[in-house]
């Protein structure tokens, strides 16, 4: 339950700073990708408050603070990097990826905990949300591979 708690914190802190990185994304590519995701994360958060609810207990949140820092490491790469630069969107692309591996981490080994307590409802809903958090995460491959990497290079040549 306690990480159950942890990971609603952090898909709830998500959601106001997914925004953020749109804001701050040089690419409409990008841009759209965090757009998708809020809308994705926002159902997460709906998704986990079903998981509470199965489980006989009040949706709560405890700060989650793996969460917390690599939200505030997104914060300083746009401060740090050049606004409209394809370096700024590199950097966007390597805070989101590690916050999906930490949440497909979480997620899969929540419903593998679920599983093992016979909560099969539970875990599917668990399941579903590391699939959805492993789509973002080659969503993201995807737009860095296709685009995003080389013109970094270039701006640095």
């Amino acid at each position: 339950m306690d990480e159950l708690k942890d990971i609603y914190w952090a898909e709830k802190h998500l959601v106001k700073s997914l925004p953020k990185m749109s804001k701050a994304a040089t690419t409409p590519e990008l841009k759209s990708l965090f757009e998708e995701h809020l809308v994705v994360t926002q159902n997460q958060v709906t998704g986990l408050e079903r998981v509470f609810q199965l489980m006989g207990r009040k949706a709560q949140a405890k700060k989650c603070e793996a969460m917390a820092g690599l939200t505030k490491e997104a914060e300083n790469i746009i401060g740090d990097t050049e606004k409209g630069s394809m370096t700024r969107d590199v950097g966007l692309i390597l805070a989101a990826q590690k916050v999906e591996h930490y949440e497909i981490a979480t997620y899969g080994t929540l419903a593998r905990v679920a599983k093992t307590m016979g909560r099969t409802d539970v875990a599917e809903i668990l399941g579903t949300i590391m699939d959805e958090e492993k789509e973002a995460d080659q969503s993201l491959t995807a737009v860095a591979e296709n685009s995003i990497n080389v013109e970094a290079e270039l701006e640095l040549a």
